[in-house]
């Protein structure tokens, strides 16, 4: 256990996010007397002191001048000196330095906007936040790339969809999403249907004039839905919204074991232009072990199917770090992707949540060390690169496997625009669906304000509070 000891609380998060990069899974308490180490911040007139201390007695200092009503200067200056007292103890460097937050792309992309070179961004990121020359090269490529998807986009006069379908086969170890298991929820899909088909129709005109520009179907396992409740939810969408205008339509078909002949007819019927099919693994295993209830067999026959159906677009989802895993599994993995040659790839860093299963049993589960997940990064980088897939967006999360990130590659005119624009923050989102968020971007005197408005995340609190739901939004709206 670490202890935190603060005089003042501010900057806490930011404190607490560099702890748990250096001390990987390890519990930090607020003023804990029991602890292995201990790190002690003293914010002064002018100065902020800190001290780590061990059980064993050995410490590391550091201290740093700061101007208090500058925020930003002071944040980065507290992190530079905690980061250079943990690195200094425990002999390691972070590949992503100081920066903890989960959009780092974004730092590039402003310094693009006023006419930065990618070199010059680089620099910027090595200087101020301690990045790596590998990490910061790869941010200024995946925000130079975010800015040739983008360019030309309204986002003033646009806005973008997100369906939430929180049901799946079966719930996976790692998994903290709002997710219900079909076995048990069974009986549920269609009043949740009746629910969802209920907001859509009242969200249909909360977004004014504006044009719907990407939609995205997420969960959960969207084809957890039978044939017959996809063509209904789709149809009921195509009714109250331009859907055929939208420049990019994806559903996450995701689970093999979810996935039909019929479902993948009705997507196409509909006009869904992208499809995720999400292996996470191509060993059989792993995929046992964390309770993926299909086989590597089953991947391989969905991916074929989905193209003999005409689907061009097609993304796959892997996780570094999985249980047991190593690079010589990550090798095999990507030897099988490669072989599939999918128009996008999506890498992700296992990132330990705090409701998983797996992390609540971390005993059962041997997680791969920093080293080694950064390895499988690797070699998941070499196999994108090896079907001319090109990393377009990137983001991070707390408590990731190696410190590391998750970075969609795609193959040019493959990219994920939704994926691009959730991150970036540009444009306003709306999220309809159990445990959906709706992102509100509006213009202020000092740059764009985003607004969130939050649906329940119990399937149960949604059906019988459908109507507050749709309130809450349209209340929002009013007052803006």
């Amino acid at each position: 256990m670490i202890a935190l000891h603060m005089n003042r609380t501010d900057y806490e998060n930011d404190i607490r996010a560099l702890l748990m990069a250096f001390f990987y899974g390890e519990k930090i308490v607020m003023d804990a007397n029991d602890w292995t180490h201990c790190l002690e911040v003293c914010y002064e007139e002018n100065m902020v002191r800190a001290k780590l201390t061990d059980s064993e007695g050995k410490s590391e200092t550091g201290s740093v001048i700061c101007v208090f009503s500058d925020y930003k200067e002071t944040r980065n200056r507290i992190k530079q000196m905690v980061y250079g007292i943990l690195s200094a103890y425990t002999g390691q460097e972070l590949p992503w330095g100081t920066l903890t937050g989960i959009r780092p792309t974004k730092l590039p992309m402003e310094l693009f906007e006023k006419g930065a070179s990618d070199g010059e961004a680089i620099e910027f990121l090595k200087k101020h936040y301690l990045v790596s020359d590998e990490k910061a090269a790869l941010c200024a490529e995946v925000a130079r790339n975010e800015e040739t998807v983008l360019r030309g986009i309204d986002y003033d006069h646009t806005f973008s969809l997100y369906v939430g379908i929180p049901f799946c086969p079966s719930i996976c170890a790692y998994c903290s999403f709002s997710s219900y298991p079909l076995s048990v929820w069974e009986k549920q899909v269609d009043a949740y249907l009746d629910a969802l088909e209920k907001e859509i129709e009242a969200a249909a005109s909360m977004m004014g004039e504006k044009k719907l520009l990407t939609f995205y179907m997420g969960g959960g396992t969207p084809t957890s839905l039978s044939a017959e409740q996809m063509d209904r939810l789709l149809t009921c969408l195509e009714k109250h919204f331009d859907m055929a205008g939208a420049r990019e339509r994806t559903v996450e078909a995701g689970r093999p074991d979810s996935m039909t002949q019929a479902k993948l007819e009705v997507l196409k019927n509909h006009q869904i232009d992208r499809i995720s099919i999400n292996p996470q693994t191509m060993n059989q295993d792993t995929l046992d072990l964390i309770g993926r209830r299909h086989t590597v067999k089953d991947v391989i026959d969905a991916f074929n199917m989905a193209r003999e159906l005409g689907f061009h677009n097609i993304n796959m989802d892997l996780i570094a770090g999985l249980p047991g895993e190593t690079s010589v599994h990550m090798r095999r993995t990507m030897d099988a992707i490669v072989s599939l040659k999918p128009d996008s790839v999506t890498v992700h860093s296992l990132a330990l949540k705090r409701a998983a299963f797996l992390n609540q049993n971390r005993e059962q589960f041997p997680v791969a060390s920093e080293d080694e997940v950064n390895r499988m990064i690797g070699i998941s980088h070499e196999g994108a690169r090896t079907i001319q897939a090109e990393p377009y967006y990137l983001y991070r999360q707390k408590n990731i496997a190696g410190n590391l990130e998750n970075v969609g590659y795609a193959r040019k005119g493959c990219e994920g625009l939704y994926n691009i624009l959730i991150m970036e923050e540009k444009q306003s989102i709306l999220a309809l669906g159990a445990g959906a968020s709706s992102k509100f971007v509006f213009e202020g005197v000092e740059g764009p304000r985003i607004e969130r408005v939050e649906n329940v995340k119990s399937v149960k609190d949604y059906i019988e509070r459908i109507d507050e739901m749709i309130a809450r939004k349209k209340n929002f709206l009013q007052k803006q």
